[in-house]
């Protein structure tokens, strides 16, 4: 049926003036200027700090500055297709990205979408990647340990669950080996594990995810990959979309582990934006917010309480120094925010202790509370003799005559040294660092040579777990060395001992 020219347009005035959804001037903006990565936009007078734009081309930008005339936005893709005087629409809505666990054992970008070759991830729900961090009411203090499965750390540094603790040092000291064991000791721990890989090269993050599938670890991690040939837009957004995955998890009452490596690069990443949106440089030319920034993600690493569910979420972040100044702007302040620091140095690496460790300038301020009691027992004065031989080791150097003691002082400080080393992705469980430890603080490896101690411990577990598997036993469940355990296990290891030599 023929329809006249008015009838046509007197329906087209009635749908508009029945249209409730009316597209507002204020949700549209044209762009100003483009490049690097930024845009400058006219208009868009409601946009919110945070909040997800949509270019021509379905290129997509976040709002960062909000000036008195414009807003200035950073882009996910590339910049190239758009051009001064395109439209710009709001979405009203903030960054989001898919959260559950069809997200384990596969490898994401900054914003969700797969970058593994596995196909699409099916996903019920996503959440924003910023959100204000649980109160206080909602926490309870750290008491269940995490092990990280690396005696120097499990003894001397214990990290709980819900524990934020700092891994720094110099580049090339061991960090990520340190954070890829963690998460390989945490196979049949019911912990969730998440990496956020920042600047990283893309062959770096291909050998970790190998090494994680190697060891049956990437069934229960995700991993979300930001690397050095992206956007800085990007790696920026990296660590909070990942802690938007761990929260989801948390929330559901479990436990989780969450590696960023590093936010050294990810402050260079923001440092690079916020110069380019023409906000004022501050120390090392850092912007004054980067406190913030590390410092609202950080937040988020919490253990909630019983009424909240009791999931936890556990933070490893990774800073790298220059030449081991920690004095450095953002180490100070990532140190001030983390409860505790793991501090790598390359004079200890060099000579071949490795994980590492500098156990005098390393702290865990929270963990020794959620330390298992046995540990303690067996650690407890592990931090002082270490401190003790270093001392006297200092000394011995000018090759003057020792006394007994210091000679005994001495031997028992390198019999240590050598029993915290400890090969990558060669974990220990909690009963065989109990076992090895309370045998070297009775001083049976005293007098085994250096070259023998990891071979005479190795030994002496099997003997133990082989033909007095209740002593084992007793401490997996018990975690606590009663007298009679603590006679028994030393008869029997003194017997091992004499068998032995």
């Amino acid at each position: 049926m023929a329809m006249k020219v008015d009838d046509i347009s007197a329906l087209i005035k009635e749908q508009i003036k029945n249209y409730s959804k009316k597209v507002e001037a204020d949700d549209i903006g044209k762009v100003i200027t483009i490049g690097d990565g930024i845009a400058n936009i006219y208009g868009l007078k409601n946009a919110m700090l945070g909040e997800l734009l949509e270019f021509p081309h379905e290129v997509y930008g976040m709002v960062m500055n909000l000036n008195e005339d414009s807003v200035g936005a950073v882009i996910f893709s590339d910049d190239e297709l758009i051009e001064e005087g395109d439209l710009v629409k709001r979405t009203n809505r903030v960054i989001q990205v898919p959260v559950g666990d069809n997200l384990l054992g596969r490898v994401v970008n900054s914003l969700g979408q797969p970058i593994d070759g596995l196909g699409q991830i099916k996903y019920e729900k996503t959440r924003p990647i910023e959100r204000i961090a649980p109160g206080v009411m909602k926490r309870q203090s750290v008491n269940t340990p995490l092990e990280t499965g690396i005696r120097a750390i499990d003894a001397m540094i214990p990290i709980g669950r819900g524990q934020r603790e700092l891994i720094i040092g110099d580049r090339q000291t061991g960090k990520t080996a340190i954070a890829i064991d963690t998460i390989i000791n945490q196979k049949g721990k019911n912990c969730l594990c998440v990496y956020v890989a920042i600047g990283q090269k893309t062959s770096s993050v291909v050998r970790v995810v190998e090494r994680l599938k190697e060891y049956g670890a990437l069934e229960y991690t995700c991993i979300v990959a930001a690397n050095a040939s992206e956007l800085d837009s990007l790696k920026y957004i990296a660590p909070y979309a990942g802690i938007a995955i761990a929260e989801e998890w948390m929330e559901q009452g479990k436990d989780v582990l969450i590696v960023y490596d590093d936010l050294s690069k990810h402050a260079v990443a923001y440092r690079t934006l916020s110069l380019l949106l023409k906000r004022a440089p501050g120390r090392e030319a850092y912007p004054g917010d980067i406190f913030y920034v590390h410092s609202r993600l950080l937040e988020r690493s919490c253990r909630l309480n019983k009424e909240n569910g009791g999931g936890s979420i556990t933070a490893l972040p990774i800073v790298e120094t220059q030449a081991g100044d920690i004095s450095a702007y953002i180490p100070t302040n990532i140190i001030s925010i983390t409860d505790g620091q793991i501090f790598l140095v390359n004079d200890l690496f060099n000579i071949g202790q490795r994980p590492a460790i500098d156990s005098g300038l390393s702290v865990s301020r929270v963990g020794s509370s959620a330390q298992y009691k046995c540990m303690k027992q067996v650690s407890s004065s592990l931090k002082i003799e270490l401190a003790n031989f270093h001392e006297l080791q200092s000394f011995s150097q000018f090759g003057s005559d020792l006394d007994a003691a210091t000679k005994k002082i001495l031997t028992h400080g390198k019999a240590l040294m050598e029993l915290l080393k400890q090969p990558q992705y060669q974990v220990a469980s909690f009963t065989r660092q109990v076992v090895e430890l309370f045998a070297a603080k009775q001083g049976y490896i005293d007098d085994i040579s250096l070259d023998k101690i990891h071979d005479f411990l190795e030994q002496l577990y099997l003997f133990i777990d082989k033909n007095h598997h209740q002593i084992i036993k007793e401490i997996e469940t018990k975690k606590e060395l009663s007298n009679k355990l603590i006679d028994l296990l030393d008869s029997k290891i003194k017997e091992f001992h004499l068998a032995y030599k």
